[in-house]
């Protein structure tokens, strides 16, 4: 016969006491001082840990004991016994859920500075906000600290911190926190300047003696100063004739942006889908996205006649609009809503794609994509995206080190 299920007797209002030890960290801490205070008959409320170079800081939360001076000397004793230092505080009525408007906050240096982290965290605290609990993500290629911040309305918190990130020469990701994070997600991708480095149209361009040309009405479009589809058809017009054995040659050519692979295979593991939508070419976009294992893309077809391009696009542009419908389009086949989708992109014409998914990441972007997407990442390390998704750089190497002899993975570079 099962033991009946025991109910928090405490009402949540009910005084508390908070219980921290400090000191070196070793083994059994944390089992001895619950075995020493278990006999008060207190409920746990919360508890916090952090191990930072050895020391250990042990923070636990309880419903307030009966015998305050008997359970303070329990304390003391056990502080003695374990070489910390310790310290007990009564409260009432700190045992609620937390507040509302919570944010899952990552903040991201190269280094990351002392008066950056003091001037994001003040203003947390301006918009209202109380710092929860702090965790580092990762130390290298990028020093990631995820906060758990309640009381400040998400998009208030947003909008505040991305100006100060700004101002630091830091990146700083705000996200509502909700049962939705824990979702299958699909993560859908710009090529030319996220997935990849560089433009394939310009790689093109260089055989046909117009890159320089072709470059500077890329960089123009990419602002949102053209028409994208307008902008596309006068670029590769500018490459009618080049033999199309060039494209096999660019695509041996192009170079994964650092951490490519490490982003991909890492969220794979975890049932994440890819989907590649790019204003680059099918015969590109095809072979690449068969290499890296992609689920679902869409790009433009270049005209070939004779073994050489025309100089005109096949079928519809995809365009700005047409990124976002196919992001759409993929979200349904794979059975995703839109709100669990992530979009990652640098130019105008992503700018629909990154409002439509529920979350858009600026990466290396314009200023005006950087401004309208929730959050924007400077570095160039596409894996620091997975810091945003609450994975950590141990994580990703554990997981790595545990398949390497089974499941050899590609290169990614340093990574």
């Amino acid at each position: 016969m099962n033991a009946p299920v025991p109910t928090p007797t405490a009402p949540l209002d009910a005084p508390t006491v908070s219980v921290t030890l400090l000191g070196r960290d070793h083994a059994g801490v944390t089992a001895r001082l619950f075995e020493v205070v278990a006999p008060y008959e207190v409920e746990v409320i919360d508890v916090e840990q952090i191990v930072l170079r050895g020391r250990l800081v042990l923070a636990v939360l309880l419903t307030e004991p009966a015998d305050r001076e008997a359970f303070e000397r329990s304390v003391a004793d056990v502080a003695s016994e374990l070489d910390m230092d310790h310290d007990v505080s009564y409260g009432q009525g700190d045992n609620r859920g937390r507040r509302r408007g919570r944010s899952h906050v990552t903040v991201l240096g190269a280094p990351l500075l002392p008066s950056q982290f003091s001037a994001v965290t003040a203003q947390i605290a301006a918009a209202g906000g109380n710092i929860d609990r702090i965790v580092r993500m990762a130390r290298y290629p990028v020093t990631a600290i995820d906060l758990d911040v309640s009381g400040a309305a998400p998009e208030a918190l947003r909008r505040a911190l991305a100006l100060e990130a700004a101002r630091q020469g830091v990146d700083v990701a705000v996200q509502p926190l909700g049962i939705h994070q824990h979702a299958q997600r699909l993560v859908v991708m710009d090529v030319d300047s996220t997935l990849i480095q560089g433009e394939v149209i310009e790689m093109i361009a260089a055989y046909a003696g117009c890159e320089k040309e072709v470059a500077e009405v890329t960089a123009a479009a990419m602002r949102g100063e053209l028409d994208f589809a307008d902008s596309l058809r006068e670029r590769v017009a500018l490459l009618e004739g080049v033999d199309v054995s060039v494209l096999g040659a660019v695509y041996e050519s192009i170079q994964l942006a650092p951490g490519a692979r490490t982003m991909i295979r890492t969220l794979k593991r975890l049932g994440y889908r890819f989907a590649l939508v790019s204003g680059g070419f099918t015969q590109i976009i095809d072979t690449l996205a068969a290499d890296l294992g992609i689920d679902y893309w869409a790009a433009n077809t270049l005209e070939v006649r004779d073994g050489r391009l025309t100089g005109r696009v096949a079928g519809p542009v995809i365009d700005r609009a047409g990124k976002a419908a196919a992001l759409r389009r993929f979200a349904e086949q794979a059975g995703i809503t839109v709100a669990n989708t992530v979009a990652i992109g640098d130019g105008a014409n992503d700018l629909d794609m990154l409002a439509e998914a529920g979350l858009g990441i600026a990466f290396n972007a314009k200023p005006a994509v950087r401004d309208a997407a929730d959050a924007s990442l400077s570095v160039p390390y596409l894996d620091a995206i997975v810091f945003l998704l609450g994975i950590t750089r141990e994580e990703i190497e554990a997981a790595d080190a545990e398949v390497a002899e089974t499941d050899p993975q590609p290169g990614d570079g340093a990574r």
